[in-house]
């Protein structure tokens, strides 16, 4: 079968099963199987599906029903592999745990979040040479919170998204879960290649991180965006799955956006927030124009 070439950015018209990098570089889940890796980002995938359809225990956890069949299918193997990877899931790292209820019915599956796991190891088990309050290791921290330009915004109409009464339900910046999200999304967004390839962008691609760091961290059950209140652990998923691929996105959208902006903390956090789903739309239109008229050559 012979298959065409990719034009432009046709490339990403496809929709994807987001992997975390931190299965691939944390140093206590390298022993993991690539499939099972696999397998992980496909289950993933699927609690972003239980979020929208309300599957969640009485302690507001969420589940997925995932059968074996489906599994089977999903990974193209037999199902011995399937329980196998199954196992090592559950068993070797404990990246999803497993509740049989009997009498016929499927078996629900916890996917585990071990980014948050993961930060309370970390912190607990680094030095503190203060009184009490944990340290950064990161250098940048102090000087990258210094530019949020949010906080000199003089508009009074400028409320913040996140948090509308003070900062009741706020992660504080000193907190361990905020140190280890900042580092996740930089590490995630290749946040140093970004400020290397837009330098005159720096003090925006600051402020988009202190925010994404901000809105994870919030306490609060429901995130405002573009005005709607949305869950904030749905809308906590959909921002993590960001990349630089998206924040370019953001940026070329901003570039090209000739409408005054009275709000840029709400107007980044709404395009952070909707840029997985409409990044594809927009770089097949701009395809579907430059072939048009006559822009994109062999």
């Amino acid at each position: 079968m012979a298959f065409d070439y990719f034009y432009g950015r046709e490339s990403e018209q496809y929709s994807f099963y987001r992997i975390p990098k931190l299965l691939f570089t944390n140093a206590r889940l390298k022993g993991l199987s690539t499939d099972a890796k696999l397998l992980y980002g496909i289950l993933l995938d699927r609690v972003s599906l239980s979020v929208k359809n309300g599957w969640m225990d009485k302690k507001g956890r969420v589940y997925i029903i995932f059968t074996l069949e489906e599994i089977m299918e999903a990974m193209g193997c037999a199902d011995q592999k399937a329980t196998r990877l199954l196992v090592e899931l559950e068993k070797k790292c404990g990246l999803i745990e497993r509740k049989r209820q009997g009498l016929g019915k499927p078996t629900l599956i916890y996917v585990k979040n071990f980014v948050s796991a993961d930060a309370k190891s970390r912190f607990q088990t680094r030095e503190n040479h203060d009184s009490g309050v944990v340290e950064f290791t990161n250098q940048d921290s102090p000087k990258s919170r210094g530019t949020n330009t949010d906080r000199n915004n003089t508009d009074p109409n400028d409320t913040d998204p996140i948090f509308s009464s003070g900062t009741e339900g706020r992660e504080r910046k000193d907190s361990s879960d905020y140190g280890y999200y900042r580092e996740y999304f930089m590490e995630q967004l290749a946040f140093a290649y970004l400020v290397q390839d837009y330098p005159y962008d720096r003090a925006v691609l600051e402020e988009m991180l202190e925010l994404l760091v901000d809105t994870v961290c919030t306490k609060r059950k429901v995130v405002r965006i573009a005005g709607d209140d949305k869950p904030a652990e749905v809308v906590k998923g959909q921002l993590m799955k960001l990349d630089d691929s998206h924040i370019r996105f953001v940026l070329r959208c901003m570039k090209e956006n000739t409408t005054k902006i009275r709000n840029m903390r709400q107007y980044l956090l709404a395009a952070l927030y909707n840029a997985p789903m409409t990044i594809h739309n927009y770089y097949s239109s701009r395809v579907s124009h430059d072939m048009a008229n006559g822009q994109v050559q062999i």
